[in-house]
């Protein structure tokens, strides 16, 4: 059965990764990872998750992926074996030394070739699966028909990106973040420089500015939005689905996680993967996006219509309000905790890991003093609240596209 791996930045963003329906999650220790902005793990956490998941049948990976210079070995032994102690599943790695080091050592994890290795031909992963490792991760610079023919000439499993963000440069081979502000996208610093806006002049001093007002060059590229695939990805032999954003929140996590588990489920179950269908996953994941997406390589080599060099990135489409935390209670009420503004009277939206996405009403609110608030203006406040239809604890609610109030 073909996995579906999210990413988290912390314990609460996995286990709402694989409450809504991550087969499993890739986290990065305190050492030895990239994205060092994330809330990375303590090997005690880790422990938790791992505990966690396991009793849910889902699995962890660790990312041991950075790029390591002369001062960066010590203390890797000791890091392997308390990931191993742990009881995580698998560790991804891009230094050949670190994989060859967690075999030297017998730990039992499998071990995974990171994207950042660049893999994109089935001689590479041969290679690779001779060095006795167990997955290749792919770069995200393959096309679907790349992809068809490494799981066709492949015998260890391969995982591919299937969302998230896209690397402006070839994937982990920048060092653009390094000149500008010495931050080493390779050891975790990544200052996502292509991103910035620029000004843009002719050649040499004193030249005339190309750059025209309020169109600031970028060189930043779309995010991957890769659902439309899924059904040619799984029937390709793909192992391993894979949503890059461990720097995403939680509500992000659950929206694209749900989504996707969705389609999975519909291609598993033989379920006729129509337009419609697809339009509306597709909906769902507007609800969580805040960058333009397009399909990456997956369709071919992209045109300038993946990139963003004169837009502007972010779009907010929908905002996550509230968590819901118990269920109804004898009386009719639920408690939440609100996220963002909200207002009562707005028309919202309820989804959860046993919830399709549906439209809800509150009928009634009731803050801790008593008191009937027209505005939920306090994040992490908690209230009561009453309204029809299912609930469950651990779901989301959002504002709709039409909830303004009444």
């Amino acid at each position: 059965m073909i996995e579906l791996l999210a990413p988290a930045g912390n314990l609460e963003k996995a286990k709402t990764a694989i409450d809504y329906g991550a087969d499993a999650v890739y986290i990065g220790g305190q050492a030895f990872s990239l994205r060092s902005r994330a809330s990375n793990f303590s090997i005690e956490q880790i422990r938790e998750l791992t505990d966690y998941a396991h009793a849910r049948n889902a699995a962890v990976h660790v990312t041991v992926n950075m790029i390591p210079h002369e001062e960066d070995l010590e203390g890797l032994d000791d890091w392997l074996k308390a990931l191993d102690d742990a009881h995580v599943d698998a560790i991804i790695a891009a230094s050949p030394w670190i994989l060859d080091r967690a075999r030297r050592l017998g730990c039992r994890f499998e071990r995974h070739v990171s994207t950042q290795h660049s893999s994109v031909n089935s001689a590479t992963v041969k290679f690779w699966q001779n060095q006795g490792m167990d997955r290749v991760v792919l770069g995200r610079e393959c096309t679907m028909e790349q992809i068809r023919q490494i799981c066709e000439h492949s015998e260890i499993a391969i995982e591919a990106f299937i969302h998230g963000g896209m690397c402006v440069s070839y994937s982990g081979r920048c060092v653009l973040s390094n000149h500008l502000t010495n931050r080493d996208a390779n050891r975790g610093g990544c200052a996502q420089s292509c991103r910035w806006k620029y000004r843009i002049f002719e050649s040499g001093p004193g030249k005339e500015e190309l750059t025209a007002e309020n169109k600031l060059f970028s060189m930043s590229s779309k995010d991957l939005r890769g659902l439309r695939e899924i059904p040619v990805l799984m029937e390709a032999g793909v192992a391993s689905l894979k949503i890059e954003g461990r720097m995403k929140s939680a509500y992000y996590l659950a929206t694209v996680v749900s989504t996707y588990r969705r389609l999975i489920d519909a291609v598993n179950a033989g379920e006729s993967i129509t337009e419609e269908f697809l339009e509306e996953l597709e909906q769902q994941l507007d609800k969580a996006e805040n960058r333009p997406t397009g399909p990456g390589f997956l369709e071919g080599i992209p045109d300038s219509h993946m990139q963003l060099y004169r837009e502007h990135a972010e779009l907010v489409t929908q905002e996550f309000t509230a968590l819901v935390l118990s269920e109804r209670d004898e009386e009719g009420w639920i408690r939440i905790q609100v996220r963002n503004r909200l207002d009562p009277g707005q028309e919202l939206e309820i989804f959860g890991p046993d919830i399709l996405p549906q439209i809800i009403h509150f009928q009634d609110v009731l803050d801790d003093e008593g008191q009937h608030p027209a505005i939920l203006n306090k994040p992490m406040q908690e209230v009561r609240v009453r309204w029809d239809g299912l609930v469950q604890a651990g779901a989301m609610i959002r504002k709709t596209l039409k909830g303004t109030g009444n």
